[in-house]
């Protein structure tokens, strides 16, 4: 298992950039809320069978509302902002280069609320991944209708929620039991997405191909896989040095954009990935997340 674990950090960049694909996949053929109202029920309902297999623990109350307000933040927030932004026309690429303001925002909070210290080098790779992720959206202003304050303040705000959401995780959630933990999550995260999805959408969902691999593979591998590194490594790790992580899957989802939808970035914009990922370097350099 332990040899598992030094993997985590790349293989979680990798499948989280999965996400903001499989979200280009699910909005033409479902709104952004009844499609999380989905995946959110898909992942508890598998989570369940697990836990009850596995006779896992549940938390006590205290804790287990805890677990909701992360859920409510990371999934809910988070997840709602991107999938609304990107069902408005933002391209995946750039909903992705908004959400990497977070390391920034959790370094911030995690120095203020957790007391971690954070060195020169540490914020020296933070400033330069936020430069990086500013070098490619900047290019973007101005230029394209769905670059408007319809599509990039949802997003702006999922990067505000997934921040103090991790920092809400590692100060109150840490002992959690990672399956009825997630269960807890999406519970909450259902609580804010629902009444969303029934008051503000219609929901026509049109089945195909395409929506049901992205439902599948963002219940399971994402919402399953993905967040039980991330809250694994949250726990383990300091919350920056996890947080920074994220400047990646810019880069990560914008090869993948480019091979899948030929979504394309300007020279400007390459090297401000290429300093994200240097950011990156610097940031988590001292020792393994």
């Amino acid at each position: 298992m332990k040899r598992l674990v030094m993997f985590f950090p790349a293989l979680f960049v990798i499948v989280w950039s999965t996400g903001f694909i499989g979200s280009v996949y699910a909005m033409p053929y479902a709104e952004p809320f009844v499609f999380l109202v989905l995946r959110f029920s898909l992942a508890i309902v598998l989570l369940l069978l697990l836990v009850v297999t596995a006779n896992a623990p549940w938390p006590k109350p205290k804790i287990a509302a805890h677990s909701m307000i992360v859920g409510a933040l990371i999934h809910g927030v988070y997840l709602g902002g991107i999938f609304f932004a990107v069902r408005y026309g933002l391209p995946a690429g750039i909903a992705a280069l908004i959400a990497g303001m977070q390391p920034i925002l959790t370094a911030l909070m995690a120095a203020a609320f957790l007391g971690e210290a954070i060195n020169r080098r540490q914020w020296i790779g933070l400033v330069l991944g936020l430069v990086g992720v500013a070098l490619v959206i900047v290019p973007k202003l101005g230029g394209n209708d769905v670059y408007s304050a319809l599509t990039l303040i949802p997003a702006a705000m999922a990067a505000m929620g997934i921040a103090v959401g991790t920092i809400w995780q590692k100060k109150f959630g840490g002992s959690t039991d990672l399956r009825t933990g997630s269960i807890l999550q999406y519970c909450g995260a259902l609580i804010l997405v629902a009444p969303l999805a029934i008051g503000l959408e219609s929901w026509q969902i049109e089945w195909t191909g395409e929506l049901i691999f992205a439902l599948i593979w963002l219940s399971v591998v994402l919402s399953i896989g993905a967040i039980f590194m991330l809250m694994f490594m949250i726990r383990e790790g300091a919350v920056s040095k996890v947080a920074s992580l994220m400047y990646l899957t810019p880069g990560v989802t914008a090869v993948m954009a480019f091979i899948l939808f030929g979504e394309t970035l300007s020279l400007v914009q390459l090297c401000g990935l290429v300093l994200a990922g240097i950011g990156v370097a610097a940031a988590v350099r001292s020792k393994r997340v």
